[in-house]
């Protein structure tokens, strides 16, 4: 009997050559849609639900590596898995089982591209992130990042007939290889000057000053940052979500922004063995204006995926944070705060992955229903599509941060990490810190007020348009992917004591500790981060409390006032002349913050004038660094292009001329 090789690290390489192999078989039946969403796009759904297995398998298994029979003379690719490259994979792979369910049933023949070269595109897209989690090498990690970019940008250009489609993926591939250019630049101040690229390698380097750290550090802050949207390397961001279909918007926003957090955890806490705290104030500064601006900007937005897209800006704003905590901590060696901020940035990466995911796929069954996407024209889609609604009222209130729902337990944790920031031997940082937590509490506070208005405006009134009335609920594969989501908000929400465990392996191996032994002395029912005496909390006794309660006024309504109503004609205060004209709208949801934050906004407004036979009012709410940052770079660039194309005369003596003067320049220069 031949023997089999079930360790981890073989059963995940066997799930990327799976999900390369599913890829391929679409492409040689690039047509047939009932094949691909019937067969391939399900078992894809299947291979993403073992690597979740093998994922969490692999967080508490010894860290293997492996050599691998592939890449260059002299120069093999190199894997390896530990705890934080399994989190990440199951991360990747319990959120990309959802998707792909969902996928199988939105996909339609005639859009975009063929049904198997999306298959194609989407399934290298999950097994480039699956590489770059167990890469181990500088050049296996930068040849799956450079496919995770381009499959990726194939997929937001499906329709690429579409001028503003087309935009948009070109913004977001050169935004992604700048980025790449950062964190190649990072690899190379890594390796010293060995030229050994292997990351083993880079963890034994001793570097002869700091400076080489910070070097390395920024370059990767910048890079990473690139991918994953912060400010103000986040224009891509808002272009391509919406741009993208919507299953693809979800992966984008759901995992492949943490493969950006994954590389600055593995960078930082990895292959760097110093750490400077002004570090941690620098991340947790940027962290705060993208979460900031990310809030604010999600809500004036009047296009649910634009909205959706900010308010991925903001919620990697609130990782960062967690981030720059921990390097804070973790510089003044204060190891076991540092865990506790590493376990609510690792919580919130897992959380956004599930509630952000399962919104954008919300999205995508509201515009396959409905063919709109703009709030303006949406409302009360919860009398067509119940079963949408309910299950995004899961994720809306999980974003907004109510407990029980898992939103609530990251961002509770790292309320803990800030209020045990006074222990900082430094008194400039105490005084910053609670200007900090009281700017990320205004920002949480601003997040609930969007997911109000995003769930209020598309589901609850009435229909702003009549076509509304032809809506269809999810159906199918549809109604699993959602549903599979929203599952994982509860139970993320209701068992966080079990996951903040299993964390702890990645915080050990990270920092050196975790916070399992507090976490285990207060037992299954209770998170406790630090002790019992500064802060608890019980999800499972405040589901069972609110579950109690609504069933005690069910049960008394029904008991005293059950029969006894009758009903009239209300007092008319204009009720007779109710129309969806009278409701709210996105723009009344979002005029309070554009008046409170006018001057954080660049705002166009078109006034009617009395004489207009058909006055109307319009206004346009734009990023003011478009205008100072890009546009100048973008002029700049041109410039530059025009002079040097200007050199190009098509003459060929001009060309023996500027041959000649490179040969003299060279002679002085070897002199």
């Amino acid at each position: 009997m031949p023997s089999f090789d079930l360790a981890p690290l073989t059963l995940v390489t066997g799930i990327i050559v799976t999900w390369i192999l599913l890829g391929v078989a679409g492409v040689l039946a690039p047509s047939n849609l009932r094949y691909v969403t019937r067969v391939l796009l399900p078992l894809g759904g299947l291979t993403a639900l073992i690597l979740a297995a093998v994922g969490v398998a692999g967080m508490s298994s010894d860290t293997a590596a492996r050599v691998l029979p592939l890449g260059l003379p002299d120069l093999p690719f190199h894997i390896r898995l530990d705890a934080l490259a399994a989190f990440f994979l199951a991360l990747l792979g319990a959120v990309s089982a959802g998707i792909s369910l969902f996928y199988a049933g939105y996909l339609r023949a005639g859009e975009a591209n063929s049904p198997g070269l999306t298959c194609l595109q989407y399934h290298l897209f999950l097994a480039s992130m699956a590489t770059i989690f167990i890469a181990d090498d500088g050049y296996l990690f930068m040849v799956a990042w450079e496919t995770m970019a381009l499959s990726s940008y194939f997929l937001v250009t499906s329709n690429h007939r579409d001028a503003v489609t087309r935009d948009a993926g070109f913004l977001y591939l050169l935004v992604a290889h700048v980025g790449a250019i950062g964190i190649l630049l990072c690899f190379g101040v890594l390796q010293s000057g060995a030229g050994d690229y292997t990351f083993a390698a880079m963890r034994l380097i001793e570097r002869p000053t700091a400076g080489w750290a910070t070097a390395a550090y920024l370059l990767a802050l910048f890079g990473f940052g690139a991918k994953a949207g912060i400010l103000p390397l986040h224009v891509w961001l808002p272009e391509a979500h919406p741009a993208a279909p919507s299953p693809v918007s979800a992966l984008m926003s759901g995992v492949m922004l943490k493969t950006a957090i994954y590389g600055m955890l593995r960078v930082t806490f990895d292959l760097l063995n110093v750490h400077m705290w002004w570090w941690g104030v620098l991340t947790l500064s940027l962290g705060l204006l993208t979460a900031l601006f990310g809030v604010l900007f999600a809500a004036v937005q009047t296009d649910m995926k634009r909205l959706l897209a900010y308010s991925s800006i903001e919620n990697i704003g609130i990782v960062l944070i967690s981030i720059g905590l921990a390097i804070t901590f973790r510089a003044f060696g204060m190891n076991a705060l540092a865990s506790l901020a590493l376990v609510a940035a690792l919580y919130h990466c897992l959380n956004h992955a599930f509630f952000k995911s399962l919104l954008f796929l919300v999205t995508g069954s509201v515009l396959h229903a409905t063919n709109e996407r703009s709030l303006g024209r949406l409302g009360g889609l919860i009398h067509r599509m119940p079963v949408v609604a309910w299950l995004a009222l899961v994720g809306t209130l999980a974003i907004a941060g109510l407990p029980p729902l898992n939103g609530f337990v990251s961002e509770w944790l790292l309320l803990q990490a800030f209020l045990l920031t006074p222990g900082l031997p430094n008194s400039y940082l105490n005084m910053l810190v609670p200007v900090a937590a009281a700017s990320l509490a205004l920002t949480f506070a601003l997040s609930g007020y969007v997911m109000v208005k995003f769930y209020g405006v598309i589901f609850l009134g009435r229909p702003r348009e009549a076509k509304l009335a032809e809506a269809h609920d999810a159906v199918g594969c549809e109604r699993v992917g959602l549903a599979w989501l929203a599952v994982g908000c509860i139970v993320l929400g209701v068992i966080p004591a079990t996951v903040i465990l299993e964390l702890g392996n990645v915080t050990s191996q990270l920092v050196g500790t975790n916070i399992n032994d507090s976490v285990v002395a207060s037992g299954w029912l209770f998170v406790t981060p630090i002790a019992p005496a500064r802060a608890s909390y019980s999800p499972l006794i405040f589901l069972l409390v609110i579950t109690a309660v609504l069933l005690i006024v069910f049960l008394l309504v029904r008991a005293f006032y059950h029969g006894r109503m009758r009903r009239g004609a209300a007092w008319d205060c204009g009720f007779p002349l109710q129309t969806a004209r009278m409701q709210d709208t996105a723009e009344g949801f979002g005029q309070p913050i554009k008046q409170i934050f006018e001057h954080f906004f660049r705002i166009e407004r078109h006034m009617p004038s009395p004489f207009d036979r058909a006055p109307c009012y319009r206004s346009r709410t734009e990023d003011r660094l478009w205008y100072w940052l890009y546009l100048p770079i973008a002029r700049a660039v041109g410039r530059v292009s025009g002079w040097v194309g200007s050199l190009q005369r098509g003459r060929i003596h001009i060309y023996l001329i500027y041959s000649f003067a490179t040969l003299i320049l060279l002679l002085l220069f070897a002199r």
